[in-house]
């Protein structure tokens, strides 16, 4: 019987490539960028595991490129809206994810950024690299305080929670917006109160985006809903680029509708529209949420231990359609 064929779609940490290696015909791209689409397929033709970067379009074309022996595809991201599940369970192909792993360094990114808006910190270190002359004055350049305000947060998930416990102990009040309510445990440690989304961005000072990406939250955050919000109050987004209409927000960013934006994460990745550069009221940053060494390199071992799971017949760690493992007796 001959071994596993794994694909590994783009360089990831070395210690995943090692743990590959040992358990199959591994081949990974040596170019260090998006493959096309059809390099992509080309190079997942007759793979057993696949294992996938957030900018890889798995989709019907992909699946049938690969070929009927395909058992996985190990994305390595806690979202996998870049990957057709239906699609993939039809065939019988498993997918899975790579969650828990950057719930603190998404967590901490974020807060980073609520700090970066508030506090004006890009506006200022431009400043200073700029050698713009200035001179420490009472009304110098000033922002706004965290303490005593409410955060906002949509979606409730495991990085929603850290970061609410973060703002918690910056002395923030938490709301949150769910399809779910949190248990009644969770809400006491937070001190949260859950309100639906409208009522959420009428009365937040900082909404801070955690839902994932589907067809219903597609420009969740729309030119309507940016209308709902205070003039004084900071939109957030660490989850993914397509919930925020990025030009309704620049707009709104523009026009003082809202006072601040700070994003990690664009519509037309790795674009930005143009109106968000322009605005020293819009904070932005290269999707860095998950980018420390530890945790690149936990996510990236993690999609490995699931490929090699899947290639040798055994459950995964993480299984997205767990409905195709079979049922334990």
């Amino acid at each position: 019987m001959s071994e596993p064929r794994l694909v590994v779609t783009r360089r990831i940490p070395e210690p995943a490539i090692e743990l590959l290696r040992e358990g199959g015909d591994l081949w990974v791209s040596e170019d260090d960028r998006p493959l096309e689409r059809d390099e992509l397929h080309e190079a997942v033709r007759g793979a057993t595991a696949v294992v996938t970067l957030l900018h890889d379009r798995v989709d019907a074309g992909f699946l049938d490129a690969a070929g009927p022996q395909l058992r996985c595809v190990a994305n390595v991201a806690v979202g996998y809206d870049n990957v057709d599940v239906p699609a993939a369970t039809s065939r019988g192909v498993l997918v899975t994810n790579t969650p828990a792993v950057l719930t603190e360094a998404t967590a901490d990114l974020t807060f980073g950024l609520i700090l970066m808006v508030t506090r004006r910190l890009g506006e200022g270190e431009r400043v200073i690299r700029s050698r713009t002359p200035w001179a420490w004055h009472m009304f110098y350049m000033l922002g706004t305080g965290l303490q005593e305000k409410t955060l906002g947060i949509v979606g409730l998930g495991a990085i929603g929670q850290a970061v609410a416990r973060r703002a918690r102990a910056f002395g923030m009040r938490i709301a949150y917006a769910d399809s779910r309510r949190a248990d009644a445990g969770l809400e006491a440690e937070l001190d949260a109160v859950q309100v639906p989304l409208d009522e959420l961005l009428s009365t937040s000072d900082v909404v801070s985006i955690h839902c994932p990406l589907l067809e219903e939250t597609r420009h969740l955050i729309d030119a309507e809903r940016l209308r709902l919000m205070k003039p004084t109050a900071f939109l957030v987004n660490t989850a993914r680029g397509p919930i925020v209409d990025e030009a309704a927000l620049a707009e709104a960013l523009r026009n003082g509708r809202i006072a601040g934006a700070a994003l990690d994460v664009f519509e037309g990745e790795p674009e930005v529209h143009p109106g968000l550069l322009e605005l020293d009221n819009a904070a932005l940053v290269p999707h860095l949420g998950s980018a420390t060494l530890e945790t690149r390199t936990a996510m990236a071992v993690l999609a490995a231990r699931n490929a090699l799971a899947a290639s040798r017949g055994e459950p995964p760690l993480t299984p997205v359609n767990p409905e195709l493992l079979p049922e334990d007796d």
